[in-house]
């Protein structure tokens, strides 16, 4: 992106939070829901993939049904969207009230055992207000965030999610698994989003019956630290979000690190995959995501 296309692009971002987050709740969520169904109906290349996506989770539908579904899937991300616009306004109550929690005994254990957790999760719901609820009622959560261009627009983002209670480190930084080891001896909780590599150094495993890669850090932090991974679910009933907490998953007792690392990786993606199994219209995946989508040259990086 050249530098004039950058500065726009921050601009007009900021503009549009603020004016997002002036509108009154229900004419800013018509406007998304608008704005998601005339995306939808333009079926660009990004409601195309999101289409190639849902067919493996649920390759049973016809070709009206699937188109269906990505139109949920669309109003669902476009109201992640429109979230994320007007969480920073929001109040304790209108973060904490919305989110209803199914397994939180396991994030109560994982404190009282004194090594905070890994929460790997896929691209579902609104991770960040989920995040905020975890930050606000559970303590200290330290995460991994993607550095977006421009510099100005990711400094928003920093910004935004470190008011909602969210320690941030940019992704590829050389200490960055030093950091998140040293989070969870302090006991603080570790989501991280799970379903999609963009390190180029992750991790094959079967993802509806398919090759696919997804990052390695969630399991490499299991065994190096020993604190409990604790996938979850994120996804929409009606206005409530819902966030399910599974229930722990162990290390494997043999085998070398890389052993562990790859069988912890699979057996995560097997529990988030039943999460995006059930709630597909909630998966926000727009992006080429099978190894069988994926160029050679992307492949091999």
């Amino acid at each position: 992106m050249t530098d004039w296309r950058e500065a726009a692009a921050d601009v007009g971002f900021g503009l549009g939070w603020k004016a997002v987050n002036r509108m009154p709740e229900r004419a800013a969520y018509a406007t998304f829901r608008r704005l998601a169904d005339r995306s939808w109906a333009n079926h660009g290349t990004g409601v195309q993939q999101l289409e190639r996506n849902l067919r493996r989770v649920r390759p049973e539908l016809t070709y009206d049904e699937l188109r269906e579904l990505s139109r949920a899937g669309m109003r669902s991300y476009f109201r992640y969207w429109c979230d994320a616009f007007r969480l920073p306004s929001w109040s304790r109550e209108r973060i904490v009230d919305p989110i209803r929690i199914k397994g939180e005994e396991h994030l109560i254990a994982a404190k009282a055992a004194g090594k905070g957790a890994v929460l790997p999760l896929a691209h579902s719901g609104n991770w960040d207000h989920a995040g905020a609820w975890l930050a606000l009622t559970h303590g200290r959560l330290v995460t991994v965030a993607e550095r977006l261009r421009p510099e100005g627009l990711y400094r928003k983002f920093l910004a935004y999610r470190n008011a909602l209670g969210m320690d941030i480190l940019p992704l590829g930084e050389p200490a960055i698994v030093r950091d998140l080891l040293r989070a969870l001896r302090e006991n603080a909780f570790v989501p991280l989003l799970a379903d999609r590599d963009l390190s180029h150094n992750g991790v094959e495993v079967l993802l509806f019956g398919e090759v696919t890669k997804i990052p390695p850090g969630p399991a490499v932090l299991a065994v190096m630290s020993g604190s409990p991974l604790l996938p979850a679910s994120l996804y929409y009933e009606g206005e409530t979000l819902v966030a399910e907490i599974h229930a722990p998953i162990s290390v494997p007792a043999m085998g070398t690190r890389a052993d562990k690392v790859a069988a912890l990786s699979q057996s995560y993606i097997d529990v988030i995959a039943t999460g995006i199994a059930a709630h597909p219209e909630d998966w926000h995946m727009m992006q080429p995501l099978w190894l069988s989508d994926l160029s050679p040259r992307k492949i091999s990086r």
